[in-house]
């Protein structure tokens, strides 16, 4: 959970107005210390404001594209959504549950990446790293999932 974002500068600082329903969705997902299913935001929104499913979408997809949000994958269907690197959020790795689906978000510092080193060797420009770690959840192991 953060209690250190200011959603609307957040929102303005990446180029879009900062309207109601943009930081509702926006906040519902920063809010959380784990990725959301896109029901699950839709949820913590409506327990705020109306808003239908288009529309949620529709802010979603505008997050992700500004790169404020970030849309997981856990193998299934369903995608899940957190919070795109910036100062309070830094890129860090996932463990997804391979029987419950749970995306659970790890410390950063768990895999050390040193990407300056990397740049430096003039291999490319890496924009964004994504690392994920598949097993089973401690719930799932212990049969309460």
């Amino acid at each position: 959970m953060c209690d250190k974002c200011n959603y609307a500068k957040m929102l303005q600082a990446g180029g879009l107005e900062p309207t109601p329903l943009r930081e509702a969705v926006f906040r519902s997902v920063g809010e959380e210390s784990r990725p959301l299913m896109a029901a699950e935001i839709m949820t913590r929104v409506q327990n705020r404001m109306s808003i239908n499913k288009v529309t949620l979408y529709r802010i979603l997809g505008l997050l992700v594209e500004r790169g404020m949000l970030r849309r997981l994958s856990a193998g299934g269907r369903a995608w899940r959504y957190g919070m795109g690197a910036s100062f309070h959020h830094p890129d860090h790795p996932h463990f997804v549950c391979r029987q419950c689906g749970r995306i659970e978000c790890l410390e950063p510092d768990l895999l050390p990446l040193d990407l300056k080193r990397y740049h430096a060797k003039g291999k490319g420009l890496i924009t964004h790293v994504d690392v994920r770690f598949e097993g089973t959840c401690k719930k799932c192991l212990h049969g309460s999932a």
